[in-house]
């Protein structure tokens, strides 16, 4: 690595953020502060250089296999298209094999926002191999960052940041997965399948109604899963993880007393699908009808206002 990385400082004029607050969805009530994620303005000069960055380092943990495998998240050459593949692929050959499945999504609380500084130059010191000006550059990169509210016409005052990778920044999603390495080796010492996206975890088993040791063996994990958050800062929300079994009718009752404190669902959204209990995608296509529907009446709104070309491109984009 050299170029952006050889004086080993970021510049302090770039660590400023403008944080905006958005609601996570239209139909969410603004009064509740919970409801709203934030999203950091960086300067723009900001994300030139850690563009820079990011394709040194990005060139660096790919030429030296250090990103987690089961990790579809900011990788190059993956998407939410290929971790949907892969789990879905894994499920069809459980239910080939007359087996169910019980898919467990971890929901994590304000994941980004909790990352310890410490703790990922740690990792980026012993796990990823970067040391002297590089390491200093990273180190100036995450400290003494600035930000401030801004809503409508009102702004707050300026606030240090201690923890946390800069949402909206190049930096922080690849930050984030690298914070997350050692979690991939506490899922396999389990023997526990899994498959991550970002923050979003997925654990699934493949189990046969009358065996228990697999499902004891998840539940393990999910505890130990609980306790590495801790010590790393942080939370697992576990009101929020659902639990979806996967398979017949009949046999997928006789697990669910196993499960414990976790109430399995009829269906669960996963990365934008969703899916069912009998994996048959009828209420994800209903739900992708409804909203074609919506789409195609507003269209046919503002119809008498467009011309032939300007309808086609608009029918084209949506399609």
């Amino acid at each position: 690595m050299n170029c952006s990385l050889q004086m080993g400082v970021f510049p302090t004029a770039f660590k400023m953020a403008v944080v905006k607050p958005l609601l996570k969805k239209s139909n969410l009530d603004p009064n509740v502060f919970d409801n709203y994620r934030p999203v950091s303005n960086l300067p723009f000069l900001s994300k030139i250089l850690e563009k820079l960055v990011f394709n040194q380092v990005n060139d660096f943990l790919n030429r030296n296999n250090i990103l987690e495998k089961h990790q579809s998240g900011f990788k190059r050459n993956h998407s939410t298209e290929t971790a949907l593949l892969k789990i879905l692929n894994d499920i069809r050959w459980n239910l080939d094999n007359k087996k169910l499945t019980v898919l467990v999504l971890l929901d994590l609380s304000a994941a980004f926002d909790t990352v310890d500084h410490h703790i990922l130059l740690n990792r980026l010191s012993h796990l990823v191999g970067l040391s002297g000006t590089v390491l200093n550059w990273f180190c100036s990169y995450l400290t003494d960052r600035c930000f401030y509210v801004s809503m409508d016409t009102c702004s707050s005052g300026t606030h240090e940041i201690g923890c946390g990778v800069p949402q909206g920044s190049i930096l922080g999603p690849i930050l984030f997965n690298l914070y997350m390495l050692p979690l991939g080796d506490v899922i396999r010492r389990h023997g526990i399948s899994f498959h991550s996206y970002a923050d979003d975890t997925q654990l699934y088993i493949a189990v046969s109604p009358d065996e228990t040791d697999q499902i004891d063996a998840l539940l393990n994990c999910i505890v130990d899963i609980k306790s590495w958050m801790a010590v790393n800062f942080l939370q697992l929300n576990q009101d929020k993880t659902e639990v979806l079994v996967i398979g017949p009718e009949g046999q997928r009752e006789k697990l669910f007393p196993k499960l414990q404190h976790f109430k399995p669902t009829q269906s669960v959204k996963n990365l934008g699908v969703i899916f069912d209990s009998e994996l048959n995608f009828i209420p994800h296509i209903r739900n992708m009808t409804k909203i074609g529907f919506y789409h195609l009446k507003n269209i046919a709104r503002v119809r008498p206002f467009l011309s032939q070309a300007s309808t086609e491109v608009l029918m084209h984009a949506f399609i």
